[in-house]
């Protein structure tokens, strides 16, 4: 009888293994086809072999209603720079400027901290994930190069094999290719966004820059179909308070132009800029960003420096930060691109990175850069006052925050 009851026994214990395995078989199946089992086998994954806290850090993104552009630098040492300079190898002459013989690095170890909420953690692979498969684009002048640059270096650190990523130049188009992710960061000249004799990027160093307000070159046909666009225009206005406005064509000889005053030119060309945005851009399948105003820093007296040179031999940033330093930035352009983004049926991001650049006097290419292409000269940086360059930035540096803010919302929109 004894016996008799074991074989019962492990003949049921059998049979129900059966029938667990059956249901498990089942279930395999039944997620295959919902399409469910990669999702849930790739949070299982992540989650075993992510870093800790990685999750917790993903999650800490900011409440939207926080303003990102009001608040304060802090020294952090620890996060930042956020990359080094000799380690990015996309970096141009022109913001290597500890290679270029800059004794200070003090500049790059500041984060921008808002007065009411925190930028999340920058994490190259994530902001990678979300540009798989698509197009990030800067269109613009040498700022927007600038910034360019600066979003490489951030994500090229996240790609170890050298083979994955590429670095190519095709007229006014520059595209760094990153095929593991199947996705390129890409930049392309157009320093008043619509046509002027200044789009060759290589030959544009010109006396009278003469623009065509109603006129966008090629039709933007190389904007089409990106998925991240992020324009600026500043710099190049400020040359002269008059801005020369094309009459006829490029090709008559002489040219003729008229000259109208810069905040009006500058609306026209907002107007035909939005126009091409409305009539191009599908919402659906694009973001569309514009920067505002990087500002100069060129009179010390601004920031309350009666013995300085520009912003040459500057190593902190403005420290009294209840209020920014006015250093001469067009107000008035701001408030124009300002009020045509909010009018806009074509949703634009505005990023406001005027202020809190405002503060950053210490963190400009100064005299360890580049001019006309040729690196400044021992001699040369010690005559600040004609060589030092109070607009562009050098890298690692402010241009990683602006980066840093543009990550936080596509992090947090897509």
């Amino acid at each position: 009888m004894k016996h008799s009851c074991s074989i019962s026994f492990k003949s049921k214990t059998y049979q129900a293994l059966v029938l667990v395995s059956l249901i498990l078989i089942l279930l395999f199946k039944w997620f295959i086809y919902k399409g469910e089992f990669r999702q849930v086998g790739r949070s299982i994954l992540l989650s075993r072999f992510r870093p800790l806290g990685t999750l917790e850090e993903e999650l800490k993104l900011p409440p939207k209603d926080c303003d990102l552009f009001t608040g304060n630098w802090v020294f952090d040492s620890i996060t930042h720079p956020l990359y080094k300079e000799n380690e990015c190898k996309v970096l141009s002459e022109q913001v290597t400027c500890i290679r270029n013989g800059r004794q200070d690095s003090l500049y790059q170890n500041w984060r921008w901290q808002p007065k009411d909420c925190s930028l999340p953690k920058f994490k190259a692979r994530l902001l990678l994930e979300k540009l798989r498969g698509k197009r990030l684009m800067f269109v613009g002048d040498s700022l927007n190069r600038n910034q360019w640059e600066s979003m490489v270096c951030l994500l090229q650190s996240a790609v170890v094999s050298p083979g994955k990523k590429s670095h190519k130049k095709s007229g006014s188009l520059v595209i760094f290719t990153i095929e593991e992710y199947n996705t390129t960061v890409e930049f392309y000249w157009a320093p008043f966004l619509v046509e002027s004799n200044s789009d060759n990027p290589w030959r544009h160093s010109i006396k009278d820059r003469i623009i065509m307000p109603e006129s966008i070159k090629n039709n933007g046909d190389d904007w089409k179909g990106v998925d991240f666009l992020i324009f600026n225009t500043y710099i190049w206005w400020m040359n002269t308070g008059y801005m020369k406005i094309l009459r006829g064509s490029f090709d008559a000889d002489p040219i003729e132009y008229d000259e109208i005053e810069r905040p009006i030119a500058y609306g026209r060309v907002m107007k035909t800029w939005a126009k091409w945005v409305e009539e191009n851009v599908d919402s659906k399948q694009t973001s569309v960003y514009f920067m505002s105003m990087s500002p100069l820093h060129i009179k010390s007296l601004d920031w309350n420096n009666p013995d300085g040179i520009m912003c040459a031999q500057e190593t902190l940033p403005v420290m009294n930060m209840t209020n920014p330093p006015y250093v001469g930035t067009d107000h008035r352009l701001f408030q124009i691109i300002a009020n045509v983004t909010r009018s806009m049926k074509v949703p634009v991001y505005f990023l406001n990175i005027t202020t809190l650049s405002e503060y950053r006097k210490d963190a400009h290419t100064s005299v360890y850069t580049t001019r006309q292409g040729q690196l400044i000269t021992p001699q040369q940086q010690a005559d600040p006052a004609t060589y030092a360059d109070c607009i562009h930035w050098c890298l690692p540096g402010l241009p990683d925050t602006w980066n840093e803010l543009l990550y936080t919302h596509i992090i947090s929109h897509s």
